[in-house]
């Protein structure tokens, strides 16, 4: 008798072993038949540790990798009502794989786990574009990373243990950018910077993720280290040139912007910020070559125009200024210095009357263009800007 019931015993534990695993068998046949929410019930229950039956599916590496495939094919799927059945099932489903791989200790699985790996790596990637689209970068940079865990996964590695997927690193990079995780942003685009990805535009962005963290230093290394890998590329020059203004580094700025104009000499922005240094070193003439070499690159630049204007106009300001410094008993001199201030108006009114031609409502420009028609006495022309300017 009692060897009886040790055996029925035996029979019960071992039955409701196979029952247990019978609950993944079902899991994955409501998979199979695109039953998802009965394969999702199934497959839970089989991984229930409360559940005194799953002690036999819970260490079973067949159990996880089914559960991956069921939440797997819950992220692609088209109906709601299954995709509300998980928050983020890709996620589940990578834990579930590393999970089957982990029990795997006779390798019986790793094979087929791989290949579905393979595609998770396919279904992350896709997630993350479009949760780039859907503009959630935060969410993005985290099914990056995935991929990138993915990749990672000795049995995925081992068939291209060199290959790295700088285009992915890059992304994580943007999308970290995007989410104002700096940190991240600088990691990830370090690492496709190494690689060579994206050129000098790379270092461009690290420099501006730092920065982003007022971490100036850092940023002007970033550039430093582009513009050395890629001396003829003119997206790090302008981003060191940017930085050093920034910075109130004007010598080094003049140097470098110096050489982008000998590598780009058809760049007017190149000769419009070379003018504005000048003018910062007190170099009119210089300043003023500047300019006129943006415009006649390009002839509708407005900024040159308005830059050169307004330097012959405070020029003409600053020589009124002369003027009446001079005694009132000198009345002969006081009218000699107000026309040499009339001489700079005059320079400077044609720039003006160009910005208004290319910028019709610039109100710097009108109330400039009011003071010198007041000045140089064509009224028809200043009552004009003055019914512009609904004075």
């Amino acid at each position: 008798m009692k060897k009886t019931i040790i055996l029925l015993a035996l029979v019960l534990a071992v039955s409701g072993a196979f029952a247990q695993k019978g609950k993944v068998t079902s899991a994955q046949n409501f998979k199979d038949t695109g039953k998802l929410d009965k394969a999702v019930e199934a497959i839970e229950i089989a991984i229930d540790a409360s559940n005194p039956k799953a002690e036999k599916s819970i260490p079973w590496p067949k159990t996880w990798e089914v559960r991956g495939e069921i939440y797997q094919a819950l992220a692609v799927s088209q109906d709601a009502n299954f995709k509300a059945l998980s928050d983020d099932p890709l996620t589940v489903a990578l834990e579930s794989y590393k999970k089957a791989l982990e029990l795997d200790e006779k390798d019986k699985y790793s094979k087929s786990v791989k290949i579905k790996l393979t595609l998770l790596t396919n279904d992350l990637t896709n997630q993350a574009v479009s949760q780039y689209g859907e503009e959630d970068f935060v969410g993005a940079l985290k099914s990056f990373e995935q991929v990138l865990e993915v990749g990672e996964i000795p049995i995925v590695k081992q068939d291209n243990p060199g290959t790295i997927d700088t285009a992915i690193i890059f992304n994580a990079g943007l999308v970290a950018y995007n989410s104002k995780n700096f940190e991240k942003a600088i990691k990830y685009y370090g690492e496709a910077a190494k690689h060579g990805y994206n050129g000098a535009r790379t270092y461009a962005l690290i420099s501006e993720s730092y920065m982003q963290m007022q971490d100036t230093m850092g940023a002007l290394k970033a550039v430093q280290d582009g513009f050395e890998k890629y001396p003829t590329d003119n997206t790090v020059l302008t981003s060191m040139i940017d930085l050093y203004l920034k910075l109130d580094k004007t010598e080094e700025a003049m140097k470098y912007l110096s050489m982008a104009i000998e590598q780009d000499p058809s760049n007017v922005t190149y000769y419009f910020a070379q003018g504005t240094l000048y003018e910062r070193f007190g170099e009119e003439e210089n300043a003023i070559k500047s300019y006129e070499s943006a415009m006649e690159i390009d002839s509708t630049f407005f900024n040159a125009y308005y830059n050169l204007g307004a330097l012959y106009y405070n020029n003409g300001v600053k020589q009124i200024e002369v003027a009446n410094a001079v005694p009132a008993s000198d009345n002969t001199k006081y009218e000699a210095e107000l026309k040499k201030a009339d001489v700079w108006f005059e320079k400077s009114l044609p720039y003006m009357e160009k910005c208004l031609e290319i910028t019709p409502d610039d109100l710097n420009t009108l109330e400039s263009l009011k003071n010198l028609y007041y000045r140089m006495k064509q009224m028809d022309k200043y009552n004009a800007i003055l019914e512009k300017l609904g004075q």
